[in-house]
């Protein structure tokens, strides 16, 4: 089958919101790395059921879901938890930074299915609530509600009190304002 040229473009503009957002998921590369390959191949499978017009990372996000979700039924029980494996890691951490990214990772771990699903959508892949509501299926009130209450209890389990909590981080400052004249076109 042979892609329009703007469709594929579009869909590989979208491989790094679905790998992000599959290791959300998965919480292990190789098995992200599989989810997003099975996700692109459905993705060019079913092409013609998707609308011109509408948003195609929120479409194929809402494919990776299902297949993850789908997965997940099938193999319930006999999916192991990154504790399981904890013990057997070679090195603990020795930067800060790595210990806050386990921190949060090991926090987010924490969080309801749906509240933690929220949170990456809307904070982590960058979509609007609408997009998010409609790649989960709920309104878009449940979506804010959902990435509200998974911000409130984030902050407490990390122990976060206000935003005067964090200190300038020059990595993450370029970023941001890399990522700022990319959009404005600077």
């Amino acid at each position: 089958m042979t892609l329009a040229p703007e469709i594929r473009d579009t869909m590989l503009a979208a491989i790094p919101k679905l790998r992000a957002f599959a290791i959300s998921l998965c919480r292990n590369g190789d098995q992200a790395e599989d989810l997003v390959q099975e996700t692109l191949l459905s993705a060019c499978t079913s092409i013609h059921s998707f609308k011109p017009g509408t948003h195609m990372s929120a479409w194929l996000i809402t494919i990776l879901r299902n297949h993850f979700y789908s997965e997940w039924r099938r193999r319930r029980g006999r999916l192991e938890s990154i504790d399981d494996h904890a013990e057997t890691m070679a090195v603990k951490p020795t930067q800060i930074a790595q210990v806050e990214y386990d921190e949060l990772c090991h926090a987010l771990t924490k969080l309801p299915p749906e509240q933690r699903e929220a949170l990456v959508l809307i904070g982590g892949s960058g979509h609007s609530y609408e997009q998010a509501a409609l790649i989960c299926g709920c309104p878009t009130g449940t979506m804010k509600s959902r990435v509200h209450r998974a911000r409130a209890d984030l902050a407490q389990l990390l122990a976060i009190e206000g935003p005067e909590y964090f200190d300038e981080d020059p990595i993450i400052s370029a970023v941001m304002a890399r990522s700022e004249r990319a959009r404005i076109g600077a």
